[in-house]
């Protein structure tokens, strides 16, 4: 991690210069501690800042996954950096968004096989419905989405989350997924630069996803698609065969009945040798 009086360095003007041309009013804004980036960017938009925004936070206080699950943080100057925190705000014109965090997914996942340089037999890197990041069988990171507003354009906050280092459970915490960090994969992988490398991609996905919808990330989605093909248990005590996901990002499960399709998040999949989240 590149620190210069103890602090990290964060390519901010490099993304500005990077994103700018293509998002009017885009600004970003790195601060040492926040509760959570995702809440800060909703309460903004609550109270009717809805520029489109890079927020991010070197040490949030409570961060939060799907489900209601904590996004757990290190303490002290050596934690900043084990970890890269933010979230993008902005506004969209699209009615449906059906598939909207597995396009972020791809987005997010080929961006880091690019910058890499690395063919994806090579890491194993790949993307868990509907919004984690894997490395093997290991959760390198997840994705938050939230909306404000009825009509449109609706403001979306998409919050990321990426180990840099892989964490420690803390006290008697254990993680229901073992996690990775991008460190393991590409040693000279830093939190500021991951996020430089995912930003420009991150922005153009959502831009395209508003435009196009879900379809052109669909073949992309499927062959970064950890449980493709796998035996999976869903959170609803059912089981089946994961088939990947439709036209409008549903995850197709073959089972005893025939096939199904689960839109909801509300619903966790697992491969079948592996536990349910707590």
């Amino acid at each position: 991690m590149t620190r210069v009086g103890g602090r990290v360095i964060w390519p901010a003007e490099a993304i500005w210069e990077a994103v700018s041309p293509n998002l009017s009013g885009f600004t970003v804004e790195i601060l040492p501690e926040l509760d959570s980036t995702n809440t800060e960017l909703m309460r903004r938009a609550r109270a009717g800042q809805t520029e489109p925004s890079l927020l991010v936070a070197e040490r949030q206080t409570a961060g939060r996954g799907r489900l209601g699950r904590v996004w757990l943080d290190g303490d002290g100057a050596e934690a900043v950096g084990s970890s890269l925190k933010f979230s993008l705000g902005l506004s969209l014109q699209r009615q449906d968004w059906s598939g909207l965090s597995l396009a972020v997914g791809v987005a997010v996942a080929e961006s880091l096989l690019h910058a890499a340089n690395l063919p994806l037999s090579a890491v194993h890197l790949g993307l868990k419905w509907p919004n984690d990041l894997w490395q093997g069988e290991h959760k390198l990171g997840g994705i938050l989405i939230e909306t404000f507003g009825q009509t449109l354009p609706r403001y979306v906050v998409i919050g990321i989350g990426i180990n840099i280092t892989p964490p420690v459970p803390a006290d008697a915490v254990s993680f229901s997924t073992p996690p990775a960090g991008l460190q393991t994969l590409w040693p000279q992988a830093d939190a500021g630069q991951a996020l430089l490398w995912i930003t420009p991609a991150l922005i153009a996905a959502v831009q395209q996803f508003d435009r196009d919808g879900f379809a052109p990330f669909q073949a992309r989605f499927n062959a970064l698609d950890v449980l493709r093909d796998a035996a999976v248990h869903l959170s609803d005590g059912s089981s089946g065969t994961a088939r990947g996901v439709d036209a409008i990002g549903a995850l197709r499960v073959q089972t005893a009945n025939g096939m199904q399709t689960i839109s909801s998040g509300e619903v966790s999949v697992r491969p079948l040798h592996m536990a349910l989240p707590r």
